[in-house]
């Protein structure tokens, strides 16, 4: 399959493209970022992207989605981190649609409805360290009535505070590290014994540290087999790590491109700097490393929709050039900014933040790297 858009993928583009430059730009952010908004997104905006569709695009059509997939899903998170767009579409319309998939027809029909009509944020509940560690769930789940008691922490949950439904991974049994014997749960954001603070990070967004104190979980709440939740963590993990790799290009191309702007601009010795061989050097490596991104993550969206069975591998291989690609183009935009590169007036720097901390969610460059290097048998 060719690395390009069909005419269908290229009209979904030109349609949010232009919604989101007048609706999620980075004005948008400053303001939410300014008036200190505590959810740390609009749920205005929320209700339109459903309005247009964009929520449903992993829900499959029989239960009132589009049953689209990846690619689709990419090219609205490419939008969203090229304006820096505060969403939870990441979270809630892919990771969290993509879990829900394996849930049982009724926790289905409670929750696409919702999430489909723009009415849900799920939030993923999933990390406890200080870095990214899928395997390593400390959360019990203790065997109580027809389900589980949950009693433990979970940490970096975007949207956790404000959600109306968290996926939780917990541990049954095993020890932490163990992939067997995690279980994904969906928890109801009111449920007795859960509380939530809220951190503001990097980026403006925010993020909650959850405590369990014994959450009565139904067994029906459980996502997929108890026994087997690794298999649904691993869905969920592959759709958010290639959902957040679409974004960074997204980041990426949209600094890129301010900065080429102002390389046209600003002068300098009687000349526009974008006339220095050093610059256009540097500009030039910038534009091949970001073709690179969006071209691996535009071939992992292909397989992991073709189910082709190296998708996981793709999808590391992704993340990780979209993350170091990302990186460059938010260090170049900087520096080539120059002074004014590091005040809050111009946005190049709001673009550096998006990019640090979109790059730790899900596994950083480093993770993916070892990742890669161990499926590959190093």
């Amino acid at each position: 399959m060719g690395l390009y858009h069909t005419e269908d993928q290229t009209m979904l583009k030109d349609s949010v493209a232009p919604f989101l430059a007048e609706n999620g730009s980075v004005k948008h952010l400053r303001a939410l970022r300014d008036s200190k908004d505590a959810a740390g997104f609009s749920r205005d905006l929320w209700s339109q992207f459903a309005e247009m569709g964009l929520n449903g695009i992993l829900i499959p059509e029989a239960e009132g989605g589009l049953g689209l997939g990846h690619v689709e899903a990419g090219i609205v998170l490419e939008e969203i981190g090229r304006n820096l767009t505060p969403s939870p579409f990441l979270s809630t319309a892919v990771a969290a649609v993509e879990a829900l998939k394996s849930a049982s027809a009724d926790l289905r029909g409670q929750w696409f409805p919702k999430i489909a009509g723009g009415e849900a944020v799920v939030a993923l509940a999933l990390e406890e360290g200080k870095k990214h560690n899928p395997a390593g769930v400390a959360l019990k789940a203790e065997r109580s009535g027809n389900g589980f008691k949950l009693t433990g922490a979970k940490n970096f949950v975007v949207h956790g505070h404000v959600a109306d439904m968290l996926l939780v991974s917990a541990r049954p049994a095993g020890a932490g590290g163990e992939e067997a014997a995690i279980a994904l749960s969906a928890v109801p954001a009111n449920a007795a014994g859960l509380t939530a603070g809220a951190d503001r990070l990097v980026d403006s967004s925010v993020a909650a540290r959850l405590a369990f104190d014994g959450v009565q979980v139904d067994a029906d709440a459980v996502v997929g087999e108890v026994d087997a939740g690794w298999a649904v963590l691993t869905r969920l993990f592959n759709a958010g790590r290639l959902g957040a790799s679409a974004e960074l290009v997204g980041v990426g191309n949209g600094a890129m491109d301010m900065t080429f702007d102002y390389l046209k601009q600003r002068k300098q010795f009687g000349k526009v700097i974008g006339e220095f061989q050093a610059l256009q050097h540097r500009a030039a490596h910038l534009y091949g490393e970001m073709e690179g991104a969006r071209s691996i993550v535009l071939k992992a969206q292909q397989m992991l929709d073709n189910g082709d069975p190296r998708g996981e591998m793709f999808v590391s291989a992704a993340k990780a050039k979209a993350g170091k690609a990302s990186n460059l183009a938010v260090r170049e935009g900087v520096q080539m900014h120059g002074g004014i590169g590091m005040t809050d007036e111009y946005d190049i720097g709001l673009f550096m933040k998006r990019e640090r901390a979109l790059n730790e969610v899900f596994g950083d460059l480093y993770f993916h790297a070892d990742k890669l290097a161990s499926m590959n048998g190093y």
